[in-house]
Order: C-alpha cells, then sequence, then structure tokens
C-alpha cells in the first residue's frame, strides 16, 4: 500500500496537498513536535504502562502518529463539507487555529500514561500544559492573551477524549473520534503475542483497514473491513461511544463490513 494511496482513504495528511482550511501554520507546528525530544520521549515511555505491564493496546508513538493522521484528515474532511468549528472562534482566535488545537490535541492526549493507564486523561492535563507553555511560545504565533486561549482549547479537547466528558468545541469532537478510529489488528499486535486476551485486544485483530472519505449523506464516511465478527466491539462499542456526544454525530457516517464470508455468518455489515 503506498503513501497515496493512505492519503487518499484519508489515513494519512499530507501538509504538501492541497487543503480545505488555511494550513501554514498547522504544518509548521507538525513540524516542531515531530523534532522535539521532550514529546519524543513522552511518547515512548508512555507505552510502558498500557502495554508492558498491563498487556493492553498501544497507547504510543504509533498509536499518537495514527490518531493525529486520523484528526487531521477528518477535520479537513469536514471543513471541506463546510462543518463550522466553534472552538478558535468562541475564543476570537484564527480559523488557521482550529487545525493547531485539533494537532496539538491529538498529539498530547495520552502522556499521562507514563502516571497510569487509569485516569490517565487527567494526567495528561497538567502534563500536556507544561509542554504546551514552551512549545506555543516556541512557535512564535501567539501573544500572552492568545497563548491562554489557545492552550485552553488544546487541553479541552485533550481531556474530552475521554467519554467521561463531553466535548464543547468541533476540534474536541474531533480528536474524540480521531482517537477511537486507530482500531486496525496492528495496534494489538505486541499484547496478542504477549499473551494478552481481552476483549479489546482480540476485537482489534478483527479489524483489518480503516478509511475516511467524503460521505454523500453525511460529511464524512468512515468504512471500516472487518475479516472477524469480534470487530464488532470495536465498531459498536468504542467508536460508537466516542461519537456519541461528539459534536459530530450529524456530520459521520460510519459502515462497518465483515468482509469474510462464513456459513451462517454472524455480522455481515453495521452502519451507524
Amino acid at each position: 500500500m503506498s503513501d497515496a494511496d493512505d492519503t487518499r482513504g484519508g489515513r494519512v495528511y499530507d501538509p504538501d496537498a492541497d487543503h480545505a482550511f488555511p494550513d501554514e501554520r498547522v504544518n509548521e507546528a507538525l513540524a516542531y513536535v515531530d523534532d522535539d525530544a521532550e514529546i519524543t520521549a513522552y511518547l515512548e515511555a508512555q507505552n510502558v504502562n498500557p502495554v508492558d505491564r498491563m498487556r493492553y493496546n498501544d497507547h504510543g508513538k504509533k498509536h499518537v502518529s495514527i490518531v493525529r493522521n486520523r484528526a487531521m484528515c477528518l477535520y479537513d474532511l469536514l471543513k471541506g463539507a463546510g462543518v463550522e468549528f466553534n472552538g478558535a472562534t468562541d475564543q476570537g482566535l484564527d480559523e488557521a487555529d482550529e487545525a493547531v488545537v485539533v494537532a496539538l490535541a491529538a498529539e498530547l492526549h495520552d502522556i499521562g500514561h507514563v502516571v497510569h493507564r487509569d485516569d490517565h486523561t487527567y494526567y495528561s492535563i497538567p502534563l500536556a500544559a507544561d509542554i504546551l507553555d514552551r512549545v506555543l511560545d516556541d512557535l512564535g504565533f501567539y501573544d500572552v492573551a492568545e497563548t491562554v486561549r489557545m492552550r485552553g482549547e488544546i487541553l479541552h479537547a485533550i481531556l474530552c477524549h475521554t467519554t467521561e466528558e463531553n466535548p464543547l468545541t468541533t476540534e474536541a469532537g474531533v480528536v474524540r473520534v480521531a482517537d477511537a478510529l486507530d482500531m486496525e489488528k496492528g495496534r494489538s499486535r505486541i499484547p496478542y503475542e504477549q499473551g494478552g486476551r481481552g476483549i479489546n485486544t482480540v476485537s482489534s485483530q478483527a479489524i483489518k483497514r480503516v478509511s475516511l472519505r467524503p460521505g454523500d449523506e453525511k460529511g464524512v464516511l468512515v468504512e471500516i473491513e472487518m475479516n472477524n465478527a469480534a470487530g464488532v466491539y470495536q465498531v459498536d462499542n468504542l467508536l460508537k461511544a466516542k461519537l456519541r456526544d461528539s459534536g459530530l454525530e450529524e456530520h459521520v457516517r460510519i459502515v462497518a463490513v465483515n468482509e469474510h464470508e462464513q456459513p451462517d455468518q454472524i455480522v455481515e455489515r453495521i452502519e451507524l
């Protein structure tokens, strides 16, 4: 599968492509965080508790890369469909700042795992706040008041990636749904090989591919290919729960198809 195919499938954000939003600011922010030693260290360290110690699905650098890419692709498709975003606007910030909020929240949403898998979202807030003070200052886009508002919007999106909190902004809704869109079997490879057989691990083994495309009935169509009915848990329990109360319910259509034909097949197709 080529990078071009992944880009067309709404899986990889291409900074050099044409987008439905002003992208210069977010592209600079993405390049900055990719080269940041502290953030890289967190992305590596945050996987120890969930994977090595608890045999849970990946929450490290690969997971964050997938979530960030899906968040940016989802944001781009929603903007192309004319969906309005309120986070940056409510704060008097620029349209270009919407994508920065989405990207940085996706990048830092799981760093609380360095403390513990349980309640990690709430540990992510103070850790991310410290990093954002430095990152937003180094980027040089914002004065003091704008930095305060940007930090608040990014932390809100981080907080609301859990179903325990409901997003108050469209940007936060994008991060929340994108987090659930990392459900393919590669995410559970390490714990599965180590003997982990929890429902999250087994069900993600059943998800072959996730793609995002412009939708006909709604702004975005999420297509999910399953090779086993166990994937229903990922779709109906996890993704559906993240989409619910995200603010994106009217804009995202989810279609999951079980492509592995079997006699007396339990699940053939799911639509949300």
